[in-house]
């Protein structure tokens, strides 16, 4: 496989799948059904890939090729769409079970050598990382070493909902740009491979060998119904992370009191001791271990019980040091805690707290029931940052809210997106308070491409169209909102479809609004009847049920007006909206899905507000 290409900003390396399927009439599969329970398909002539038809609201089959079988919804009467199921050297031979004889995936599963990952789907971003195909959430094992960035994921590649866990790979030399790799650690007999962090072990404390990448992940495994183990394990790479071999002697750490919830390991070096330290998440807690040798891990203590949303559920930890105000000399640890559910407007988000580490403790500044959000929009989770980056701290965020995270409108190829990586830093706020911003990175400038200059005007004036026919574009501008009233824009398409980021001047707030912003029925649920009021009633049913939607409404953050104004960037990218307000002091990310691409702006206030410095830039890929 040697072709190239440029699909949705990823640059497909040759280690990555080829664009044209292969259909070979002369390379059959057959079937040795033994009723509905399983069948062998026997394999007639040697290929790459088996290409598996998957219809996404049937029940999981098992696909198996040696000993670890993989869920896949195998077709029963129509096709959603395809993935490759890889066939090892010589395969001539691979069993499901659990698909009916009659089913459509029989006639319809073919052998093949290459496998299309062009894009062709309306709601894929243009310069957002996405997988080649299937399924990604949580960003794992982020790190930096020789020049390049690598960014692991979990990522099912037999269908595009939750499943199959694997570590999926990219790399990128810039932050922009990404070159799919296969993937880096697969599910395996110990079970699915949840998240974790990497460092770099310069030191070879691991003893595999010095510079080498390793990894730390949790091994996660149902048991009887309704309960699981998690248990953490380490793998290494020998070749810059590109493939790892699993520690013979794992698991590394089991949780001392049988916790089922006990997952995503982060590992750093903590040098004041010269010791490894890992935070695992403990159902509503962290807890700290430290090693020498990466193998042998030793309890130091559990923080979190009471802090933050209540109730919620603590997952992928990130603890790290960061100079105050830029101040080197005044160092605060800043401990990010991602929470499903509990987020200020539903479902899962991310939270921090800042304060004092010993080596063994960490003391938070601030009680129990103070939140501080890292964004301020639904589709920000399971932030964590990259290691080996001296001087700068960088978080990628994965971009989607566990309420309606599987039932987003993809097309079947692919489903999510990671936000844009940000840069973190530590300021202090009029009320002395220690906040977090997250600004997206400076080499993000690198897409810009034709600036259309907007000028100062004042709002209510200005009607900006045609915008980007291809719904990606980055918008800039510093805003003197009204004192009174709305004041912003809005970013809309020829259908009327529309979002709005505007100040709220009696709120002292800034919105993201997305209840129009295109389809959003996908967020509907049913929930048990509560209020007794005539609209309630009519969205009733059976008297028991009324209807929600988790995704049709605005989310806002605090922000108090100011004199200069406010700088504000905003990044479009087909399916998602980036708001940073000041630098990264507020961060709102939303997911919208308009039928059309955005491709207008309108500029609106209920009052006295002016723009000056506007410009659009389109995306140069």
């Amino acid at each position: 496989m040697t072709q190239h290409i440029l699909s949705s900003a990823l640059l497909l390396s040759a280690a990555s799948f080829c664009l044209t399927a292969c259909h070979n009439a002369g390379d059959p599969l057959t079937f040795a059904h033994q009723g509905d329970t399983l069948t062998v398909v026997h394999v007639a002539h040697e290929a790459k890939y088996v290409i598996l038809p998957v219809q996404e609201d049937q029940p999981e089959t098992q696909v198996m090729l040696g000993d670890v079988p993989m869920d896949v919804r195998l077709a029963r009467d129509k096709v959603d769409y395809t993935v490759p199921f890889p066939l090892r050297d010589g395969a001539d031979s691979l069993i499901v079970r659990g698909l009916p004889a009659n089913a459509l995936a029989w006639q319809e599963m073919a052998l093949a050598d290459t496998f299309d990952t062009a894009n062709r789907e309306t709601f894929r971003p243009l310069y957002h990382h996405t997988p080649a195909y299937g399924w990604m959430n949580d960003a794992n094992g982020l790190v930096y070493k020789d020049g390049e960035y690598h960014l692991y994921f979990q990522y099912n590649p037999y269908g595009s909902v939750w499943g199959n866990m694997h570590w999926g790979h990219s790399v990128s030399r810039d932050l922009v740009h990404w070159q799919h790799l296969p993937a880096a650690i697969e599910r395996d007999t110990m079970g699915h491979i949840f998240s974790g962090s990497c460092v770099v072990d310069s030191r070879n404390s691991a003893q595999t060998g010095k510079d080498n990448i390793i990894a730390f992940y949790t091994s996660h495994k149902g048991t009887t119904p309704g309960h699981q183990r998690q248990q953490q394990c380490m793998a290494y790479s020998t070749d810059n992370g590109r493939t790892f071999t699993k520690y013979e002697a794992n698991p590394v750490l089991t949780a001392f009191d049988g916790l089922e919830n006990f997952r995503d390991p982060k590992v750093f070096w903590y040098a004041p001791e010269e010791k490894w330290v890992m935070i695992v998440s403990a159902d509503k807690n962290m807890r700290f271990y430290e090693s020498r040798d990466l193998k042998q891990w030793e309890y130091l203590s559990e923080w979190g019980e009471g802090y933050g949303p209540q109730p919620n559920q603590f997952e992928c930890p990130d603890f790290v040091q960061l100079p105050v105000d830029g101040d080197e000399k005044r160092q605060k640890w800043v401990m990010i805690v991602n929470i499903n559910p509990g987020f200020a407007f539903g479902g899962s988000g991310t939270m921090y707290f800042t304060g004092d580490f010993d080596g063994r403790r960490f003391t938070p500044d601030t009680a129990p029931n103070v939140t501080k959000w890292l964004d301020w929009g639904k589709d920000h989770y399971a932030t964590v940052c990259y290691s080996n980056t001296p001087g700068r701290t960088i978080a990628m965020p994965w971009m989607s809210n566990w309420q309606y995270a599987n039932l987003t409108p993809s097309k079947g190829q692919f489903r999510s997106a990671n936000a844009l990586p940000r840069e973190l830093k530590l300021y202090t706020a009029a009320d002395g308070q220690l906040l977090l911003s997250a600004a997206p990175v400076a080499e993000l400038e690198a897409l810009r491409g034709e600036a259309r200059q907007l000028g100062d005007f004042t709002l209510g004036e200005k009607k900006v169209e045609a915008v980007g026919k291809d719904g990606a574009f980055e918008l800039v501008f510093t805003l003197q909102p009204s004192a009174k009233g709305r004041s912003g824009v809005e970013i809309c398409n020829v259908q009327g479809e529309k979002t709005l980021v505007y100040f709220d001047a009696e709120q002292q707030r800034i919105v993201m609004d997305r209840a129009e912003s295109g389809i959003t029925d996908f967020g509907n649920r049913v929930e048990p009847h509560h209020l007794d009021t005539e609209a309630s009633r009519k969205a009733t049913v059976d008297g028991t049920l009324h209807y929600v939607n988790d995704f049709a409404h605005a989310t806002f953050a605090p922000v108090e007006q100011q004199a200069e104004g406010h700088e504000v960037r905003i990044f479009i990218d087909r399916s998602s909206i980036e708001l940073f307000v000041d630098g990264g002091r507020v961060a709102m990310t939303n997911l919208v899905f308009p039928t059309r691409p955005y491709d207008s702006l309108r500029f609106f206030s209920d009052g006295e507000a002016r723009v000056t410095g506007g410009v659009v830039y389109s995306v140069k890929l």
